[in-house]
């Protein structure tokens, strides 16, 4: 470690250098002995050296965790699955202030097969860890009623809170009530469905739930068949309603091939400062659940961070085992007997593709929520973006963005737009005319513009921007911080130019370009900001043009001036048509004595 860093990190380099080459899990602690953040590794002194070795590069709040460590705790385990496993559950226990938390808005709910003698079977937020089963939990509500619908139409289970043992049924405690009569029930309080008929008609309910709907849909068929081969018609016709409304229930599923079976599908989308992940459950090709989590990042930590930690909390969460997990990218880890896939055709990137609609969906609809209540979000978040994708200290709460325009060194101006919390401030729109360059010179003339805005806000002793952008490489990069350097003004806030071509974005003292994600905010700002700044700047030098053509032919009339001429071409569209006109017509016009001088005009020069 440096002596730069000794004052912080000293105490802890001892506990470092023998931390083993193992997987395992890590816990930083504070000076009050709490810990504060707990950490996966595939070789823990690697991982937890990386921390103090990297300081100057990390973001700040990673620097503000690594300064608040006192000490180093560490568990060994045997494999990466075992170190994923233990330090969700060690972030559950503890919820370390720095660790990523998961959200969701309201406590879903879930399908119970309650642990007793004839089981019953019902909705439920509550767990209760007594050996009942639980399927779920649904986040679409309407999905989970449907599938019980078709459970009560298939099977007659019972829905009374009867302790239906062995002794008391024996006892003849009890007598059928109106659900048997009804035929929603075949009687087991009175011995009249034996345990075993009962407990296959939860199997199936199981592998009903479950998206195995194929297998008890072949059952059934079986059935029919079988009471149609004895001449049971009733029967037989009861049981095909049965099998019609599992078919009709599969049929509403989102069917994707029927190869895909038992597949987990996971996909992330992400800001600054939260991430949201995707899981959709494929049983026999068709989609049985979906489920979205909102991530509350803490230290930055990028997607492939984030993607595991959620991977294995939504799979313990909705006990899943899927032997597959399609994913946007290899999370850098492995499973016990589970394969990654990350598809790049077929049916499998059209899953993918459709969790990550999903993803973006669910974000969208937070962010317009937000919105909603906090007006201010929108800007802040892409505020915090553009702060990260241009490595900058401080938001950049304004920027002002700078361009040149010219038609072969004729009529030089310049334009500059004003943003301010990400939105147009068009009262702080400026123009200027090129006063001190010759022709055309596009490095000049941004020194020039740069230098007179900023001496005059000096001047003015009104804030200056925290984010200077010019439309160029680096050569009217240049030529902006060399007028900053001739007002002190160097190193005070982040000046960047962007190249219209391939949309590079130049830095000081920085000879290989940074190139945004085409598709970040960021970028969208930084164009739409050139691209405003262009058309305001294309405003003004069309305007400067048309009164210098004006002038050079109608304002060499003695007399006549600018707003004369304005006159006489809105009414005759052309120079021409003016010099064909007649006094009389021009006197309408302009007046008696200015059609005099007109037209007296261009009859000396005809």
């Amino acid at each position: 470690m440096s002596s730069a860093r000794s004052k912080y990190f000293s105490h802890l380099d001892g506990i470092v250098k023998t931390l083993p080459h193992k997987p395992g899990v890590y816990q930083f602690l504070d000076d009050k002995n709490k810990i504060i953040y707990v950490g996966k590794a595939k070789d823990l002194r690697k991982r937890v050296s990386s921390y103090f070795a990297k300081i100057n590069s990390v973001s700040g709040k990673v620097q503000m965790l690594v300064r608040k460590i006192a000490d180093i705790k560490f568990i060994v385990v045997s494999t990466e699955q075992d170190a994923l496993l233990l330090e969700n559950n060690l972030i559950k226990k503890y919820r370390p202030r720095y660790n990523v938390a998961l959200k969701d808005d309201k406590t879903f709910p879930w399908i119970c097969i309650k642990n007793e003698p004839f089981p019953r079977l019902f909705p439920t937020r509550n767990l209760v860890r007594d050996g009942s089963r639980y399927f779920g939990p649904y986040a679409n509500v309407r999905l989970m009623h449907t599938l019980l619908e078709l459970i009560r139409q298939l099977y007659q289970l019972r829905n009374c809170n009867l302790k239906l043992t062995d002794k008391n049924i024996r006892a003849g405690k009890f007598k059928v009530c109106l659900e048997y009569h009804l035929g929603n029930c075949k009687g087991p309080c009175v011995g009249l469905q034996d345990a075993g008929d009962y407990n296959n008609a939860i199997q199936s309910i199981r592998d009903i739930i479950k998206g195995n709907v194929h297998s008890v849909a072949k059952q059934l068929k079986e059935l029919m068949m079988s009471y149609a081969g004895t001449q049971e018609f009733e029967k037989a016709h009861l049981v095909k309603e049965k099998f019609l409304a599992l078919e009709k229930y599969q049929s509403k599923s989102t069917v994707v091939n029927p190869n895909i079976n038992d597949v987990d599908v996971f996909s992330i989308i992400s800001d600054v400062t939260t991430a949201y992940v995707n899981f959709m459950k494929v049983m026999n090709g068709a989609i049985i659940q979906v489920h979205t989590v909102e991530i509350q990042k803490k230290l930055d930590e990028p997607d492939e961070e984030l993607l595991p930690i959620a991977i294995t909390e939504i799979r313990e969460r909705f006990e899943s085992i899927s032997p597959e997990i399609i994913v946007p990218f290899d999370p850098g880890y492995a499973l016990a007997q589970v394969i990654f896939t990350v598809p790049k055709i077929g049916d499998k990137k059209k899953l993918l593709e459709l969790s990550q609609r999903n993803v973006r969906y669910f974000q969208l609809e937070k962010e317009k929520q937000k919105e909603l209540v906090d007006p201010e979000h929108k800007s802040l978040r892409i505020m915090e973006t553009m702060m990260k994708d241009l490595r900058m200290t401080e938001l950049p709460l304004h920027i002002e963005c700078f361009d040149n325009s010219n038609i072969q060194g004729d009529y030089p101006v310049a334009a500059m737009v004003c943003f301010k919390k990400a939105k147009p401030d068009k009262s702080e729109y400026r123009h200027f005319n090129i006063q001190t360059v010759a022709g055309s010179n596009d490095y000049a003339s941004m020194e020039e513009i740069i230098y007179r805005r900023y001496k005059r806000l000096q001047e003015e002793k009104k804030d200056l921007p925290q984010l200077i952008i010019v439309d160029g490489g680096k050569g009217q990069l240049n030529a902006a911080l060399a007028s900053l350097k001739k007002l002190n003004l160097s190193g005070k806030m982040t000046v960047i130019g962007i190249a219209k071509k391939l949309e590079e974005i130049y830095y000081p003292n920085d000879p290989l370009p940074m190139y945004l994600d085409k598709k970040s905010e960021s970028l969208r700002i930084i164009q739409q900001m050139r691209d405003e700044a262009h058309r305001f700047g294309i405003t003004h030098h069309r305007k400067r043009r048309e009164k210098g053509t004006v002038k050079s032919i109608l304002t060499e009339i003695p007399g006549i001036g600018y707003s004369i001429t304005q006159q006489l071409l809105w009414k005759f569209k052309s120079v021409k048509r003016i010099r064909e006109a007649s006094l009389k017509e021009l006197q309408a016009v302009i007046g008696k004595a200015k059609g005099i001088t007109v037209y007296d005009y261009f009859q000396r020069t005809s």
